[in-house]
This record gives structure tokens, sequence and C-alpha cells, in this order.
């Protein structure tokens, strides 16, 4: 256990304010010399804002930041790194066409005459990253090497400019289990060294097997730190989430199982890296809930199914036909939709009208050759603007004027518009108000009983349980678990998330 010794880097009352919205509220966090801190939270928690403000990207709006005890205020990220405070995050920032060496000084090379001594850096980055147990040839392009190996020279580049705190955002997101350990030693290295290091990541398994303690952020306040030894996998998700009360009502949701032959199945669909081969099938009327954290593979899996991206094998099949889905053109062909989790940037198109938003689906399904008059547009944007009550002065007005949950249904409204086989909700309740979550729910529960086949993904349990057939837990890019009947509950959920079922009945079940 780290002892208690004066926090390196502190934040005291943490305030961070966009517009109306509170990203930071009053949050408290620190590191030490020489601990792995680990900083967790689902989307919008607000870590990123924090780190922000810890490396001078934000000012904050309340509260201070010290270091060494003193309050300090960057002006900037360089002002940061001059104070001692270094940055990797997971696409690594720095110049692949050039060699490992002249990463590693990059704007700080040693000159003799204004000459840059080429033979002197490339002997100091040798020995330099001989000290983090990598001998490679340092003259070669950076970009020449696998992404663990940038991961490491970019962190040796941020130590030796900064040299007190690393913040490590997501550095393992894109390694292997070897890569892993490899960078877990470098990092056991430098907490030798007294490094204070905050680690971002959306791994359990991983902040405890480095981590000392772990902050978590949800909503942008500060729900507790913990040292690790302190609380389990389980107390971590219950914390993230946010289901303390809930993990104990018991109830369960839709329960009944949907029998008869698949509407849509996938069957071994997978992508390295992204999320491994699984199979799922959904039957006419029922919703299949999605549920794991942030990174878990969730949306990768939705994206596979729809297209986005191209599975390195599987198969997919509609109503018992082998269908062919390497791209969305194809998935709407075969009568899929798919409500991003990421509206505004994957969703909407915002200069369109919400008229034009609704129907560009159905537009593109029917073909160019069978354009939609202007009066069939009307009448399909206002029947779909009225069964789930869009909320807009007139259908011609551009969709990003609408509010979060309007912008919602609209996306909504566009697939159902194509009446899809198979529809795929990505958080469609995430940042919205009460009363277009309370409108997303009863869609989605009215799409059931007219036997609609859905995969909703969502952060919230309790929610995910109310309208759900069947629920599958997603964990390290894999699909762990699959529940049914009274399965189908919060603590369940959370101990499948945690992989720590303690005694709770959780099932892998053959697909159907």
């Amino acid at each position: 256990m780290v002892e208690a010794v004066q926090p390196v880097v502190q934040a005291r009352g943490i305030v961070k304010i966009f517009g109306q919205h509170r990203a930071l509220d009053g949050v408290d966090f620190e590191v030490r010399p020489g601990e792995v801190h680990a900083l967790l939270g689902e989307n919008g928690a607000g870590k990123s804002t924090l780190i922000k403000i810890l490396t001078g990207a934000y000012q904050p709006d309340g509260g201070e930041v010290l270091l060494n005890g003193a309050a300090v205020r960057f002006s900037d990220p360089l002002d940061a790194q001059g104070h001692g405070i270094g940055t990797v995050y997971q696409e690594v920032n720095l110049l692949p066409n050039r060699s490992v060496a002249e990463n590693l000084f990059l704007g700080h090379q040693p000159t003799r005459f204004g000459i840059v001594q080429r033979k002197v850096i490339e002997a100091r980055a040798r020995d330099l990253l001989a000290t983090y147990g990598l001998e490679i040839d340092v003259k070669a392009e950076l970009g020449s090497y696998s992404v663990a190996v940038q991961q490491i020279v970019a962190i040796a580049r941020a130590v030796e400019l900064s040299g007190k705190v690393l913040v490590l955002d997501e550095p393992t997101a894109s390694l292997d289990r070897n890569e892993v350990a490899k960078m877990f030693e470098v990092v056991a290295r430098l907490k030798a060294r007294g490094l204070g290091i905050i680690f971002i990541t959306h791994f359990l398994d991983q902040v405890f097997e480095i981590a000392d303690r772990v902050t978590i952020l949800r909503n942008g306040k500060l729900i507790g730190t913990k040292a690790l030894p302190e609380v389990t996998a389980t107390d971590v998700v219950r914390m993230m989430l946010g289901k303390d009360l809930a993990l104990d009502h018991g109830g369960v949701g839709v329960a009944e199982a949907v029998q008869g032959p698949a509407r849509v199945a996938f069957k071994s669909l997978g992508k390295q890296g992204k999320v491994a081969p699984f199979s799922l099938s959904l039957h006419e009327g029922e919703v299949v809930g999605v549920a794991g954290l942030l990174g878990s593979g969730r949306t990768e899996m939705a994206r596979l199914m729809f297209g986005v991206d191209s599975a390195d094998g599987g198969e997919i099949s509609v109503g018992g036909r082998v269908v062919s889905i390497r791209n969305p053109a194809q998935a709407v062909a075969a009568g899929f939709g798919f409500c991003p989790e990421d509206r505004k940037l994957d969703g909407i198109f915002g200069e369109l009208s919400v008229r034009e938003n609704i129907i560009i689906a159905l537009q593109a399904k029917l073909g160019w050759f069978r354009a939609l008059n202007r009066d069939e547009q009307n009448e399909i944007a206002g029947n779909y603007a009225e069964a789930l009550d869009i909320r807009a002065a007139d259908h011609e007005m551009p969709v990003k004027l609408l509010s979060g949950g309007n912008q919602q249904k609209v996306i909504l409204a566009r697939w159902l518009a194509i009446d899809p086989n198979f529809l795929i909700l990505d958080e469609p309740t995430r940042g919205i108000d009460v009363g277009a979550h309370a409108e997303i729910v009863r869609t989605i529960n009215r799409l059931r009983e007219e036997g609609m086949a859905m995969m909703v993904i969502s952060s919230e349990l309790d929610e995910v349980v109310a309208y759900s057939n069947r629920i599958v837990v997603m964990r390290d890019r894999e699909m762990v678990a699959e529940l049914s009947g009274a399965d189908i509950a919060p603590s369940v959920i959370v101990a499948a998330i945690a992989d720590n079922p303690g005694g709770q009945n959780v099932k892998m079940e053959a697909n159907a």
C-alpha cells in the first residue's frame, strides 16, 4: 500500500463548466510519487476534462491545481510539460516517418555550430531506451515498429521532457497481451523511479494488476478514491455505474425468451483487435440488451453487424438466408438500421432539415431512380414526427437546432422509415432529457410488441433489464455471458462485467 506522502500533483475542488453543462463539479484528485493511480469512469464522467486541466489544455472555473504542494496555473500543455507533467495518448502523437532517435529528441536536439549531432542523438537514444528494456535500431523510422514499441518511445520522450507525472491515456487499447505485459514492465520501472503515474483505461483487470489506487468519476462528480486492496472489481463496477441501490431489487424485466426461427443470426463474427468472434441470433419481437463497460466491445459488435467495420470472418443470415454485409449500404439493403452512440458525429446531418434527415435512409434504399417527391417526403416526416413526438418548429429547420432528445428521435425515425428487419440502438437514451428518455423507452417496448427484432446497447442497467428478453454481457472485447429469465437482474450483470460471479448464477447459454 502506498504511504501517505505529499502528492506530486493535486486537484482540489475542480469545477469546469461548458455553457449550461457542469463537466466537473468540485472534483478532488491526487497522485503521489511512485504510485500508479487509475482514473475510471464511463463516457461523460469527466475524466478527459480533468486530465486537460491537469495538463494545461483547459483552465478550471473553480478550484486549484497544486504541484508539490504549491498552487500552479498552467497556461498551456507546454507549460505543464515544463513543470514536469507529460502525457501519452492511445494514438501515438509522434512522427512515424522520422527515426526513433529523432522522435525522442525532437525540439531539443544537441547541436554544434548549429548542426544537429546525429551520432550523439543516436547514442543517447540507445542508452535511454536501454533503461526501458528496449533494444532497437534507433536509426529506423518509428513507423516501422509495432504500436507497443511506439508507445514506449512516446513514454520515454514524455518522461525526458517532464519527469514528475506521466499521464497514460488508454495506452493499452491497441496492444495484445504480450505487448501489454511489456508496457507494464516499463510502468513498473517508472514507478520505481518515483514518477507519479495516472492510468486511464477501460480494462478492469489491468487496473487491478498495476494500479495502487483508483478514483472513480460519474457525471462530473467524484464518487470515491480507494486503495485497490480494499475493493473488488464488483465494487468498482457498482461505483462506475451508480447502481448501489438498484442491485438489491432483484427484479426481472420482460424475462420470457422468444422462441421460433431467428429473424437475423450472426455466426462467428469478429475482428482481430476489436472484438472476439461471437454468435448471436435474434427473433421476431425480441430485444437483446447488451451490457458492459465502455471499451468492452459493445459498439465494436454493432459496427461489425452493420458493416461499418469489415469482419475477419463469420456469417450473417436474415430469415435463414445468408447475406453479405461488407458495408452499411448492404446492411440497409438487408433491412438493418443502426442508431449510433455518437449522434452528433455519426448520426445526424446537422445542416440538413428534419425532413431530409428522416427520409435519407429510405431514399438511399429506394435508389435515386425512385426519388421521393416533396409531398411523399413531407408525409413520411410528418407521420414519424407525430408518432415519436419530435418537437420542432417545422420540418424544414436544420436538425442541429433540435435538442439532443429530439435529434435522437429523428435518427430513430430515419430507420423506422425503411421498415427494418433488425434495428441496432447504441446508447439510445444517453444525454437526453427525462421526457425524451421516457419516449425512447416506450418506443422500444412498442416496437418489440409489434414484432421488431432489436439489439439495444445501454449502460443503464435498470433500463436494459426492463425491456430485454435476453441480455449479453461484454468484457474485454468478448461476449462472456448470456442471461435470460430470472438471471436478467442488475446484480447478475455487474457480476459478469466484473468477472466475479461470487455465487451469482451467470450463464453462458448456447445461441439459438
